[in-house]
């Protein structure tokens, strides 16, 4: 999947010090962040359809996102934040989980608690 303006703009204020964008949204269509440098990123109160396959999100925060459809596969997630996120069918897999956090975050009617982890 090639790079679009979008998913460019928004690596562009990553690069220029920005972390926080709380502006993306579902209506912008499919970002791609594969393998992009995101660490520390802050995604709030945002309907995001994105990939960020093989993706560098360690710390990254989703507060209260809808992150559904989002392909996080390989990613790393190290320390990633997922509180009260709606995650019911993000792909996982093979991401690096380690010390993420998905305390409220929900998928499929479940409620995760604190040390639970989706499926990887």
């Amino acid at each position: 999947m090639a790079r679009d303006k979008k998913s460019k703009t928004v690596l562009a204020r990553y690069a220029a010090g920005e972390r926080a964008f709380p502006d993306l949204d579902r209506d912008h269509g499919v970002y791609n962040f594969d393998n992009a440098d995101l660490r520390g990123a802050i995604f709030s109160r945002t309907f995001l359809f994105a990939t960020f396959r093989n993706a560098n999100l360690a710390g990254a925060i989703f507060s209260r996102c809808n992150v559904k459809t989002c392909d996080f596969s390989r990613a790393n997630l190290t320390g990633a934040t997922f509180y009260n996120s709606a995650i019911d069918a993000a792909i996982f897999d093979g991401a690096v989980l380690t010390d993420a956090d998905f305390e409220e975050a929900s998928a499929y009617g479940h409620v995760f608690g604190a040390g639970e982890l989706p499926p990887h």
